[in-house]
């Protein structure tokens, strides 16, 4: 297993309290596999990898529990130990392109400090133009030496998209997507993409955890998640998405995700949840409810007693 995470809490205080945001998160990605990760805007899928990658700092941020890498314990190593393994070994590609390139450097400044950061020593200043170069062909990019003199602002949202593929070798959207696969299948690298659209998750991913208010839900091989969904919040997201057939009316969910100041007892969707019964107030066991499928849920401790919308 290259990635690990194990009963991750994330919490913050802040001038308002203290925010306990991820609850027990456990989630893995194999070499060579594509895992999505679902759930509504503020629910902690960006948090989460922002905690693998280290980019939580304390006090402010209360981290607890265990991020495993390529056998290593990233929550135990020191800072210059992790900031060799970021960006060479695992690197995130933020939604917002322009919030991860730096406006005041070319993409080339940028893209060849990448380069001499990687294993292998520092290469000549020609060889590492190349190299550079080289990448940017990966990704499909034209004309790669004019790139790599230009700033980000003069490059469209696309282009800075696939500038951060070259700088980290992994992907996201259609094109980009292409390119994602590519990536994969050559060089075994593995994926963990962080979206809103189940439409990308069902024809790109291995596997997918759906995430509701810092804990996952539910989690299962693609193909079995989107037809035979367990969980009533993973039912309540697939059918408030629209059909390209006009058919049927999307469905949203009532409610809103709780506050994490005060988040309730028990399953943190139950509020919201039209199958909530008194135990819902209890910690919701994790059940196995087929091949590798399994759901949080004090519904599916003796029988599947919940149908899809």
């Amino acid at each position: 297993m290259l990635l690990d995470i194990r009963d991750l809490h994330v919490s913050f205080t802040g001038y308002r309290g203290h925010s306990r945001v991820l609850n027990g998160v456990n989630l893995t990605v194999g070499r060579g596999e594509k895992v999505g990760l679902v759930g509504e805007t503020g629910c902690g899928k960006s948090l989460t990898v922002r905690a693998v990658l280290g980019l939580l700092q304390p006090p402010r941020a209360r981290i607890r529990g265990e991020i495993w890498f390529a056998g290593r314990n990233l929550l135990a190593l020191p800072p210059g130990e992790l900031q060799q393994i970021r960006g060479r070994e695992i690197a995130m590609i933020f939604q917002d392109p322009m919030a991860a390139l730096n406006p005041v450097f070319t993409v080339g400044d940028q893209l060849l400090d990448i380069i001499a950061r990687r294993p292998g020593g520092r290469p000549s200043g020609r060889a590492a133009w190349a190299r550079a170069v080289d990448i940017l062909k990966e990704v499909a990019l034209p004309d790669p030496d004019r790139i790599m003199r230009a700033y980000p602002v003069q490059l469209s949202g696309g282009m800075r998209q696939r500038v951060l593929i070259a700088m980290v070798d992994v992907t996201i959207q259609e094109q980009i997507l292409q390119v994602m696969r590519a990536l994969v299948d050559a060089k075994r690298t593995s994926v963990l993409l962080i979206t809103h659209n189940l439409g990308v998750v069902r024809q790109t991913t291995d596997r997918v955890y759906v995430m509701y208010a810092g804990s996952i839900a539910e989690t299962a091989p693609t193909a079995d998640l989107f037809s035979a969904p367990k969980h009533p919040y993973t039912q309540g997201l697939l059918a408030s998405v629209p059909k390209l057939t006009g058919e049927g009316v999307p469905r949203g969910i009532d409610g809103m995700i709780p506050d994490y100041l005060n988040p309730p007892p028990g399953c943190r969707f139950a509020p919201r949840c039209q199958f909530a019964q008194p135990r819902c107030q209890q910690p919701p066991p994790w059940v196995r409810v087929g091949a590798d499928h399994d759901v949080a849920c004090v519904l599916y401790d003796t029988a599947p007693a919940v149908t899809r919308p």
